[in-house]
């Protein structure tokens, strides 16, 4: 033969590969593929079985918890809830699942490397090890993710209406990388039933993604000329990446960063004064453990307004850094930060009436032995009408209870919906804006309530791709943690033809097949001229 093993067992380049996956460094003999035997015992297929489904949960997992970057924060401030501390775990866990699949795609990247140069697999027990602990850890965080925060599955499945034609591409490339070892223990192995049944798994696969694309549908795949202008922006609690959530100086970098509208939660304190806090308590944003340790979980709403005003509501923003954003921001912004205070819903108005912004807010109705207790919704319409100069016309009133009094009381306001209902029941309502969660994103929905003359709002959408993918549905706003980023703009980050898609999807699946021919061919053409093995020449010798 031209070759021993030997001599290909000496080369640094399989010598490496060895070693990395099986800890065997030293040159052995038997390492090699003969021919017509199978690439690994029966222990170590199951091994290797083991590493491609350890493989696909960790980049399922990966993907997951990439795409879900969009509520991190909600993440960690649930957390922090239960905990009664904060830490950013949403990060943390991005970074184990990262470092799980990577270590798990280089085993993978080796074996395949080991089978396109006919060697037997045999994968370290330290690496088996490694396996079972990515194994368990991939379906615990899936688990616990499918359990406590089962919307974003519905993230992850809006995220393929922009990611799916890249994910198709790498697909087939990933798909045509492995012809070739594919093709060479093909055309080595003896037995047929092994030969066919590799081909067969192969080719399925390979017939999937090929065809993958005649299930995608995106609005982001749209006709030149027809898409719609981005939706306005509403700053989530204000600007709360650069200044402390439901404080003035939020609402004034909400502003600065060009939102059209600004969005807050209120609540109204035991004398009457309603003011800006998203908790039940002021646990979170407030340094009430300080001024009154013995009300830490006290309902925000049972403290007087001159108690509220003796708190600080800024300094727990720069200590936390809830969005890592801290370090952007200038001296003089971190020394205003550190000052803020809790804001009440008049000064909250008076800001948005100077700057003719748009306000949305839920209204939390008062506990149980409260004096507002049941008169909270007449106490917030009166600071609206009598304490500040904005017009009925910028309030989208988002409350539902007691609508119809309100109505009656102001028809100039807008009445918002945060639920879908039927289209005689929002008529009935006078609702001319639906407040939704992004996850019932739906371009045929958005479209019906808009041929309705209903507006369709989405919160909470902070990433890029979130916002392109509401840009293309038609949604009229969203509200968002980053303003800053989405109001700057000016094209989704995916946005394709029909033509310029199906040329997309074509010439990749064409080349791919072209590919995945000639590499069988070419191994099928050594096979053919594959001198024979040692023992059978020497027996025609003999003969």
């Amino acid at each position: 033969m031209a070759s021993t093993l030997g001599d290909t067992d000496r080369r640094p380049f399989v010598s490496c590969l060895l070693g990395l996956y099986g800890c065997r460094w030293r040159r052995q003999r038997g390492s090699s593929t003969p021919p017509g035997d199978c690439c690994c015992s029966k222990l170590e297929g199951a091994s290797f079985a083991l590493l491609v489904v350890v493989f696909c949960l960790t980049l399922l997992f990966l993907y997951f918890w990439g795409q879900a970057k969009n509520d991190y924060n909600d993440f960690d401030w649930f957390n922090f809830g239960n905990m009664g501390f904060w830490f950013p775990w949403s990060v943390v866990l991005l970074v184990i699942g990262a470092v799980f699949f990577s270590y798990t795609a280089m085993l993978m990247l080796l074996a395949i490397c080991l089978l396109s140069q006919s060697q037997k697999l045999c994968l370290h027990w330290s690496h088996k090890v490694g396996l079972m602990v990515s194994l368990t850890f991939a379906i615990v965080a899936i688990a616990i993710m499918a359990d406590l925060w089962s919307q974003e599955w519905t993230t992850l499945l809006l995220s393929f209406q922009v990611t799916a034609p890249y994910l198709h591409v790498g697909g087939v490339l990933l798909m045509t990388t492995l012809a070739w070892p594919v093709a060479l223990h093909f055309f080595h192995m003896a037995s047929r039933a092994w030969r066919g049944l590799i081909l067969s798994v192969y080719l399925t696969f390979l017939l999937v993604l090929y065809l993958v694309p005649l299930g995608l549908y995106s609005p982001c795949i749209r006709h030149e000329g027809s898409l719609g202008p981005p939706p306005a922006v509403i700053g989530h609690r204000g600007a709360p990446m650069l200044a402390p959530e439901n404080t003035l100086m939020a609402f004034k970098k909400a502003v600065e960063a060009g939102s059209e509208g600004l969005e807050t939660d209120v609540t109204i304190s035991y004398d009457g004064v309603p003011f800006l806090m998203h908790d039940r308590t002021l646990r979170r944003t407030t340094n009430v453990h300080q001024v009154f340790p013995n009300r830490t979980d006290a309902s925000a709403a049972m403290f007087m307004w001159a108690e509220l005003q003796r708190l600080n509501a800024g300094a727990w923003f720069l200590s936390s850094d809830p969005f890592n954003t801290v370090n952007s921001l200038g001296e003089e912004d971190r020394l205003q930060a550190e000052n803020q205070s809790i804001c009440s819903l008049q000064d909250f108005l008076w800001l948005a009436a100077r700057t003719d912004k748009l306000v949305i807010f839920d209204l939390y109705r008062p506990p149980t032995g409260h004096p507002y207790r049941d008169t909270w919704i007449h106490r917030t319409l009166d600071v609206i009408h009598n304490e500040t100069s904005i017009q009925p016309s910028q309030v989208l009133w988002l409350p539902p209870e007691l609508r119809s009094e309100v109505v009656d009381m102001d028809l100039g306001l807008q009445q918002t919906s945060g639920t879908e209902l039927p289209l005689w029941e929002l008529h009935k309502n006078h609702i001319v804006k639906l407040n939704l969660h992004y996850t019932s994103l739906s371009a045929q929905r958005i479209s019906a309530y808009a041929a309705m003359k209903i507006s369709t709002n989405l919160y909470v959408i902070n990433e890029a791709w979130l916002y392109s993918l509401a840009w293309c549905s038609g949604a009229h706003s969203v509200t968002t943690n980053d303003p800053q980023l989405l109001h700057a703009m000016r094209r989704p980050l995916f946005l394709m033809t029909p033509d310029e898609y199906n040329f997309m999807w074509i010439v990749t699946d064409v080349l791919s097949l072209l590919l995945i021919v000639a590499v069988f061919a070419f191994h099928r053409y050594k096979h053919m001229h594959r001198p024979p093995p040692p023992n059978t020449r020497l027996s025609r010798l003999h003969k």
